[in-house]
């Protein structure tokens, strides 16, 4: 309790962190044995998203003592209803999209608003409806863009300056995911940069009106958790520690309903939990 002592409000990773992957380094996974048991330490756990627990998943195959905490704003990771940080960066996003109306209305031009979502929608959708976007464009759905040209006319003509809320993965029928270059992080993700913009360029080119883009980026990912996280990420610690003190490896504590449970590491990992088809329709009612 000492050591951790003020921390509730903080965001961020207090132990900090990197974008290693141990197995792509040659002796990595003994360097991480050899220090746990240099440090008389008993077990890991393993604080993180899909990477992270992909590698804990791995650790744990090969006699790493290891339990999983859900961490990700992308809220992207199989087998649990909810990862603490999501609904932070959906506040922040709501928050920038309201400042946003003010501006948008001003002026009488259309605002896309991008937010993180590389391969889930998650935080587009969420953020997208508490904000009164005109429409919301995720990873999951290949998008019009003459559909949206058609939404952003119908907004104008009803006296309401559009905000389209995207995902930085979202994809364009036709055509390729946004990047900025070709090259990858040790985990094999690229750097994902532009769409945003590229669909304000196509707006201002079919329909003649100004469009401007807001790209939130790692705003989402900091300052100080909302109450919520702030709950969800005390009972995912205290369940992981009892899982420990219990010898119950290879496991991850989850959100299921209300109840912290755990399940099977391979089981949230080794699919991504993507926004469904029925869930984005439901958003859809609202589009234009």
């Amino acid at each position: 309790i000492e050591t951790t002592r003020g921390i509730l409000p903080r965001g961020g990773t207090i132990l900090g962190s990197s974008r290693t992957n141990p197995f792509k380094i040659e002796g990595g996974v003994e360097k991480i044995k050899e220090n746990l048991a240099k440090a008389g330490i008993d077990a890991l756990i393993a604080i993180g998203g899909e990477d992270t627990l992909g590698v804990a998943t791995k650790l744990d195959s090969l006699g790493v003592k290891v339990v999983g905490v859900p961490k990700t704003i992308d809220n992207d990771l199989d087998n649990t209803d909810y990862t603490f940080g999501f609904d932070t960066a959906v506040n922040i996003a709501v928050e920038a999209i309201d400042r946003l109306h003010t501006t948008a209305e001003s002026h009488h031009r259309a605002l896309i608003v991008e937010v993180m979502g590389r391969h889930a929608g998650w935080i587009a959708l969420h953020a997208g409806l508490a904000g009164g976007a005109a429409c919301i464009l995720i990873p999951e759905q290949k998008f019009s863009v003459e559909k949206i040209c058609e939404w952003v006319e119908s907004r104008f003509k009803s006296h309401y300056a559009p905000i389209i809320v995207i995902a930085e993965g979202a994809i364009p029928q036709d055509g390729d995911m946004a990047v900025k270059d070709q090259s990858l992080d040790s985990f094999g993700h690229v750097k994902l940069a532009g769409i945003g913009d590229w669909l304000a360029e196509q707006i201002e080119a079919k329909t003649g009106k100004e469009a401007r883009t807001s790209v939130l980026g790692h705003i989402q990912r900091g300052g100080s958790p909302t109450a919520f996280d702030r709950v969800l990420a005390t009972r995912f610690g205290l369940h992981a520690i009892t899982a420990a003190h219990e010898g119950d490896w290879g496991k991850m504590v989850a959100l299921h309903g209300t109840d912290i449970v755990r399940v099977p590491l391979a089981s949230a990992t080794e699919k991504l939990k993507l926004v469904p088809l029925e869930r984005y329709k439901e958003a859809e009612i609202f589009f234009g």
